[in-house]
């Protein structure tokens, strides 16, 4: 097993009517920007059950982050955090509103010319604008890591970024809002969170045997509650399990002591910049081809370690 260090500083609130206890994890003399997207948030309850629990702190909202959040759009949330002197960021929604605010985390108190530098010039964020999130769509682990991918438009670009001040404060899981969710997201949150689990699995053997235990046991459980969430996302028990998979997928545990493979991912954010396809059925494109393609080589290196 190879060395490493493992730190997660995110709270999570986990579990039925969870969203309530924002009211105890926002500081009341904070300033705060409710983040979301396209609005579904107010068609299925869970706005008025975040603005019931913040009714006692200071609010602004901005709305609109799209999927794969745009560059473009952020600018103009980060002249609203300037303007208005925001102190904390809320994201309600999926992956791609917790990955911008995450990208407005690092802007806020970023102190170059050039936001976008963040991205194109790798700049670690050791200190962001602090952060929570209400998970509404399982899939990307954004909610308990470090990482954010953003999408310029105007140059046909996708682009990782994080940094130990990029974790969220706190993150609360209600399975229950999955219940909202269309059919093609759930898909997409099942195979992203699967790949996830691949990209830290499906590599070489380094000794690490709970960690590939780790894995197992989370691709296993995608495996069994799938078709469960697809016919029915009311199935507590289903949902809780689907969420909490997606989180530990790519929470940085299973990733510790062993060689990843982010290569998968790495084409799907191209293919997503140039045609828009949705980040997990470009993975869905990718995944079967690459491992064909690299059966051999792990197969070599499986022999390799089995001497």
């Amino acid at each position: 097993m190879n060395n490493f260090e493992f730190k997660n500083p995110t709270k999570i609130i986990f579990g039925k009517d969870t969203i309530e206890k924002l009211e105890n994890e926002i500081p009341k003399d904070a300033k705060v920007l409710l983040l979301y997207g396209g609005g579904s948030i107010k068609k299925n309850g869970i706005y008025e059950q975040v603005k019931t629990a913040l009714s006692k702190v200071n609010v602004i909202e901005f709305g609109g982050i799209p999927a794969n959040p745009e560059y473009a759009v952020l600018i103009k949330a980060l002249k609203v955090i300037k303007d208005e002197n925001i102190t904390y960021l809320l994201a309600v929604g999926g992956g791609s509103v917790i990955d911008g605010t995450k990208f407005l985390s690092a802007a806020a108190l970023f102190e170059g010319d050039t936001p976008w530098d963040i991205l194109s010039k790798n700049i670690r964020t050791e200190i962001g604008m602090p952060f929570g999130t209400v998970l509404t769509l399982p899939a990307t682990g954004s909610e308990m890591n470090s990482g954010s991918v953003i999408t310029r438009a105007e140059t046909m670009e996708k682009l990782t970024m994080g940094g130990p001040g990029l974790f969220p404060v706190f993150s609360i899981l209600d399975p229950q809002v999955i219940t909202s969710i269309p059919e093609r997201q759930l898909a997409n949150g099942l195979t992203d969170a699967f790949t996830h689990v691949l990209e830290q699995y499906m590599t070489y053997p380094i000794g690490a045997l709970l960690q590939d235990r780790f894995a197992e046991s989370i691709l296993q459980t995608l495996i069994d509650v799938a078709p469960k969430v697809m016919k029915d996302p009311t199935d507590y028990k289903a949902a809780s399990n689907f969420m909490w998979s997606c989180t530990m997928a790519l929470n940085g545990l299973i990733q510790k002591g062993v060689p990843t493979d982010w290569a998968v991912h790495a084409i799907g954010h191209e293919l997503t910049a140039l045609f828009g396809i949705d980040h997990a059925r470009t993975l869905a494109i990718i995944a079967p081809s690459h491992y064909k393609f690299n059966f051999e080589t792990k197969k070599e290196k499986l022999a390799q370690y089995a001497e």
